[in-house]
């Protein structure tokens, strides 16, 4: 069932806008508490009636629940580093950006006086639309899949829970995409030149001089203090396990080299089941804070929730920026991946190393990454 659609807003990044009251919200949503396939989440109630900029537009994203690929989205964007805190979802600690509807948004004349009180803060309240038969209750029992009655366990519905039926396929060849990228401010110019660069560089590695190829590259790389290459398999035929460091939410830690971590990684490139993946690469020797420790995440295929038997963290800032992804270039979904403690050590705090986090760590906050 959908509802009246509302004429799309077409928003650019850093445009401000207004998450609607939720009566407006509740006035758009289908029986399921969705829109073209994408669930309005209780989280996100909290936000009503405030103001936020656009940080990226969600034209797309990744596929994380069947086969590595793009999805194409429409009217959806991404608001400055809103992200799910789980509480509707059983505690759930992927902290995912959020993905809002322009239904659910209306844009902001920032000449206005009534402009004045900064991004985030309450608005007064607007008029509202008829609200239909949903309400808040209602939208915290569409947080649960009706599953058969013989399976006891929760099964969770979220927005990455049901981010195929808000989209569909987008190939990569799709040229038009990486238009959109940049149009929308997405993506900046010299950053899709430089990604179009680097695949044109993997076109010639197969063309020989395999090893001499990687050596130029990462010396050049080297000297101009940018990424190695990122596509290298670990060789431990068993289970690597240093001394826990036992690191807290807050504390400074600097990530390894990327020579350091290699060596925890086995053929499949894993740690205790955990994968390394290319978009942590770039993160390599740079100094950031723990975020959180992760024990559980609702597992994105089956909306079981998923608990972690080891050591699981995020880092402040770390985020994947699909640079290096294959078939999914510039998702701005902008996942936080995982890590271990074995890829990271302690740092003590100084000014030196504050100054140095301070630098490292970007207000917006990974190709998928799961034990």
């Amino acid at each position: 069932m959908k509802k009246g659609k509302v004429r799309p807003l077409k928003l650019h990044v850093g445009e401000a806008v207004e998450v609607r009251s939720a009566s407006e919200i509740f006035a758009t949503l289908d029986d399921q508490g969705a829109v073209d396939g994408l669930p309005f989440m209780p989280e996100m109630l909290d936000y009503c009636g405030k103001r936020f900029r656009v940080e990226k537009r969600a034209d797309k994203t990744c596929n994380t629940i069947t086969v590595v690929e793009s999805r194409r989205l429409h009217d959806t964007v991404h608001l400055e580093a809103l992200r799910c805190n789980g509480e509707a979802h059983g505690g759930c600690q992927a902290q995912c950006l959020l993905f809002w509807k322009e239904a659910w948004l209306k844009r902001v004349d920032e000449r206005e006086d009534s402009s004045q009180l900064p991004l985030g803060s309450m608005q007064p309240p607007t008029s509202s639309l008829v609200a239909p038969q949903f309400d808040s209750a209602r939208l915290h029992a569409c947080t649960k899949r009706v599953e058969p009655s013989s399976s006891a366990e929760v099964h969770y519905r979220c927005q990455a829970t049901d981010l195929l039926k808000a989209s569909e396929p987008l190939p990569w060849w799709d040229l038009r995409q990486y238009f959109r990228d940049v149009y929308c401010g997405n993506v900046g110019l010299m950053d899709g030149v430089r990604a179009l660069l680097f695949r044109l560089f993997l076109k010639t590695l197969k063309l020989g001089a395999y090893r001499a190829q990687l050596w130029t590259y990462n010396h050049l790389q080297s000297l101009r203090g940018g990424t190695p290459y990122p596509y290298v398999w670990g060789t431990l035929d068993k289970t690597f396990r240093a001394s826990p460091l036992d690191l807290k939410p807050g504390e400074l830690v600097q990530v390894k080299s990327y020579k350091e971590i290699l060596e925890t990684l086995n053929k499949k490139n894993r740690n205790l089941g955990l994968s390394f993946d290319p978009e942590m690469v770039p993160y390599c020797g740079s100094v950031r804070r723990v975020r959180a420790r992760v024990e559980h995440i609702i597992n994105e295929r089956t909306g079981k929730m998923m608990t972690f038997s080891n050591d699981c963290l995020i880092l402040e800032g770390a985020i994947c920026r699909a640079e290096y992804s294959d078939k999914r270039l510039f998702c701005p979904r902008s996942i936080f991946p995982f890590w271990r403690e074995d890829w990271l050590r302690r740092v003590e705090q100084t000014t030196e190393s504050k100054d140095a986090t301070e630098q490292t760590t970007p207000e917006s906050d990974v190709a998928t990454q799961r034990a």
